[in-house]
């Protein structure tokens, strides 16, 4: 199978890998992530009767949030074995981007591991792809583009919310019960800001404090950061990428309607070519 040039996975990917020791704790990655701006990153196993190293499993900012503040593990002693996901999903390097798409939908994640035989040359994310997609020339984004108010077309109308008093572990809990990685914040019956799995990590977890004691209102972002239903993908992917954000409120009449994630920004790519995605194996 052939590909168009500049639309492959190794156009994109990242080939800088973040790797750590499976037994590091989640103290240490969560300052890890916080201090290098990334949201996931891999661990490597030590195969002691064959004295040989390898990536075993990758961890997220979802894991972290999901699989040890919701649980009420404790940080400092949960280790990248316990919480890691592992095998990895794997995608090789000359896949289009489109069945990168495809595979992280399919599996629900927003990481993909790019192998090559056995060799792990890089990690693509959702990011990558929306920096793709709404670049490309042609293909879904670029013709919603001449959709009428595009952005609410991949908004979610229904809003998860929290109130600032709560503590940090509700919210932990709500987002990993709904799975989503954002709540708006309420007070006083107000949207006052947002708070994400990126906050519970770099705010809470990397500085040790206690999630049943934090209040949602000291970690939110706020002002929340919005943008008009009228205006383009284009406009909504260059505000995420500047802000370095996942999720913007969409506002209508200075109101919020609704709320845009990175992930709604691809779900629309190529639809049209899904049965032939489906008929190839996407991580040989």
């Amino acid at each position: 199978m052939t590909t168009v040039s500049g639309q492959q996975v190794s156009d994109y990917m990242h080939r800088q890998l973040e790797v750590v020791p499976q037994d590091t704790s989640v103290v240490t990655v969560a300052v890890r992530m916080k201090t290098r701006s990334i949201g996931s990153i891999l661990v490597e196993s030590f195969d002691r009767p064959h004295n040989d190293c390898r990536i075993a499993g990758i961890v997220t900012e979802t894991d972290l949030v999901s699989k040890v503040l919701a649980q009420g593990q404790v940080p400092s002693r949960t280790s990248m074995a316990d919480i890691m996901s592992s095998p990895l999903i794997t995608i090789a390097p000359n896949r289009p981007m489109v069945d990168a798409s495809h595979l992280m939908q399919t599996k629900n994640v927003r990481h993909l591991v790019v192998t090559e035989g056995t060799d792990v040359l890089g990690v693509i994310s959702v990011r990558d792809l929306v920096r793709h997609f709404v670049d490309a020339d042609g293909g879904p984004v670029q013709a919603l583009t001449n959709v009428y108010r595009p952005l609410s077309v991949l908004m979610k109308t229904a809003i998860e919310t929290i109130g600032s008093e709560e503590t940090a572990l509700a919210a932990a809990q709500r987002m990993s019960e709904k799975h989503i990685g954002a709540l708006f914040v309420i007070e006083a019956d107000e949207l006052v800001g947002i708070i994400t799995e990126g906050d519970l990590v770099r705010k809470l977890l990397a500085y040790q404090l206690d999630p049943e004691a934090m209040r949602v209102g000291a970690l939110m972002n706020s002002p929340l950061l919005d943008i008009d239903i009228n205006r383009t993908i284009r406009d909504a992917s260059e505000r995420m990428a500047a802000k370095r954000v996942r999720h913007l409120a969409v506002t209508e009449h200075e109101k919020v309607v609704g709320v845009l994630s990175i992930r709604d920004l691809v779900k629309m790519v190529a639809i049209r070519d899904r049965p032939d995605f489906l008929k190839r194996d996407p991580m040989a």
